[in-house]
């Protein structure tokens, strides 16, 4: 299987997600950069987890209108898997592949606990 890392700016979980891809047997993962216009020949997108664009505006928002999300689109309308981890699925959010919209919690402080 022919994996995609996608790597923006300020992203900082694009390598270890490659090195942790290709541990798999069988998944080959290459890195593409946000300005390419194709993910042609991949069976799978993985949009990394880190701090694209420093999350300047709003986590993923600025990472959202890259280049290469259209060609995610296109992807991903044609069944392709894809799979976004922390900012990763901000961006998947941002950009309307996925439902909903991100937005403060009522208290606006950092809350972890299991849901």
């Amino acid at each position: 299987m022919r994996c995609a890392v996608i790597v923006f700016p300020g992203s900082n979980c694009d390598f270890d997600l490659y090195k942790a891809a290709n541990y798999i047997e069988g998944i080959q993962a290459e890195y593409v950069w946000y300005t390419s216009e194709s993910l042609d020949g991949f069976d799978a997108v993985l949009v990394p987890g880190g701090f694209s664009y420093g999350d300047a505006l709003r986590a993923g928002a600025l990472a959202a209108r890259a280049p290469i999300l259209k060609a995610l689109q296109r992807a991903a309308d044609a069944g392709t898997r894809v799979l976004g981890i922390c900012n990763g699925f901000q961006i998947l959010t941002e950009c309307g592949l996925l439902p909903g919209a991100l937005h403060r919690n009522s208290g606006l402080r950092f809350i972890c606990r299991t849901v």
